[in-house]
């Protein structure tokens, strides 16, 4: 509820214009809190970063910041499930769910292109500084899933982290 970016502090001014919509002339409405989907197409993302720099210079990854960064990851197939379980049975005027997912570092997610290609293996790493990748970067990201949880819903995978 403090955001430290403008990504957050859109995501938080949009929740607060979907509140007063209800208020307004909406029935219902469901506000779901995605973490970082993970999955296939992937067409953004830190694995996908990690890939593309690793095909530039197979032979050194450099990763922003220094690895200790937390981040939320949830595959895409859990994420429609959640999706669909919150609008088959939440009540109420307004519904706010958190996805249930898994915490990992940024220097945990630099192992999978390297296990994956052959040709990474040997890829050196170099972290950068302090431990925010970019400006407005959370350092360690918690989300709660007792909402989302409350309404019989888990997800089925793991993302497969090393």
């Amino acid at each position: 509820m403090e955001p430290i970016s403008n990504y957050g502090a859109m995501k938080l001014a949009s929740e607060a214009q979907i509140r007063a919509a209800v208020e307004s002339y909406l029935d219902r409405a469901n506000i779901l809190r995605f973490p970082n989907v993970v999955g296939t197409p992937a067409t953004h993302g830190v694995i996908l970063d990690f890939v593309h720099k690793l095909q530039a210079t197979p032979h050194v990854l450099d990763v922003l910041g220094d690895g200790t960064q937390q981040k939320i990851y949830l595959h895409v197939e859990d994420l429609v499930e959640a999706m669909l379980c919150v609008a088959e049975r939440a009540s109420g005027p307004i519904q706010t769910s958190s996805t249930l997912a898994q915490t990992t570092t940024a220097s945990r997610c630099v192992r999978l292109p390297r296990q994956c290609e052959t040709k990474f293996h040997r890829a050196s790493i170099r972290f950068g500084k302090g431990n925010r990748g970019w400006v407005g970067d959370v350092p360690r990201f918690v989300m709660t899933c007792v909402r989302s949880s409350g309404l019989g819903w888990t997800p089925a995978m793991d993302p497969g982290w090393p």
